[in-house]
């Protein structure tokens, strides 16, 4: 990651590089399905130096290396508060082991001392939906995309938190052709192409119309 990070079920960007290579980002759980397809969060990048990558659908366990990890950290932004890079790390760590309160709390705190950007934005958006906030969700990707137009994560994470939390089709296929605008190759975490299910989508709304 690098000083953003974003993920749910792809390989973690911890590295420096540019988050637009959405295919590649995929990290964390399962959003529901389309025709039987599982979708899956992707996750930016946000600068994070200590790498903990997840795969699959369930958290990554709380090894004993991890658990010291967040012991350091939380030692480290209580005696310098604020280091928005400490909070961010520890942040990841909270994301990473499943503790979106946690994760939460500490992303915003590293935003009263730094502006941010897509990835964080995206990542916070991440952990609200987790903890079933989507509308608020959706307030920290739209927020992303101000920030970086070009953000593909933040674009399909809004479209499934539109098409599964939010009951909104339309607005989810809106934010994904965005996306195609950008990378018209982008897939789903198993490998379909996403404008399989942006035509799908339209064709079930054409035929209740």
């Amino acid at each position: 990651m690098s000083q953003n990070k974003t993920k749910e079920n792809i390989p973690e960007p911890r590295n420096k590089k540019q988050s637009n290579q959405l295919v590649t980002y995929f990290i964390i759980f399962v959003f529901g399905f389309l025709s039987g397809i599982a979708f899956t969060v992707i996750k930016g990048k946000t600068p994070e130096p200590a790498p903990s990558s997840i795969t699959g659908e369930q958290p990554q366990q709380h090894s004993d290396e991890t658990k010291q990890a967040i012991l350091n950290l939380e030692a480290e932004v209580t005696a310098n508060p604020e280091n928005f890079q400490s909070w961010i790390r520890l942040g990841h760590l909270y994301y990473d082991t499943d503790q979106p309160e946690k994760a939460i709390a500490a992303y915003n705190k590293s935003l009263e001392f730094h502006s941010g950007d897509a990835n964080l934005l995206t990542d916070l958006g991440v952990m609200y939906r987790r903890t079933e906030q989507p509308e608020k969700a959706i307030e920290l990707f739209n927020q992303a995309i101000e920030k970086e137009p070009d953000h593909q994560p933040s674009k399909f994470n809004k479209g499934i938190v539109l098409m599964y939390d939010l009951n909104d089709p339309a607005g989810a296929v809106a934010a994904w052709e965005e996306l195609l605008k950008l990378n018209p190759e982008a897939k789903s975490a198993d490998g379909r192409p996403i404008r399989e299910f942006v035509d799908q989508i339209k064709a079930d709304l054409a035929k209740n119309k």
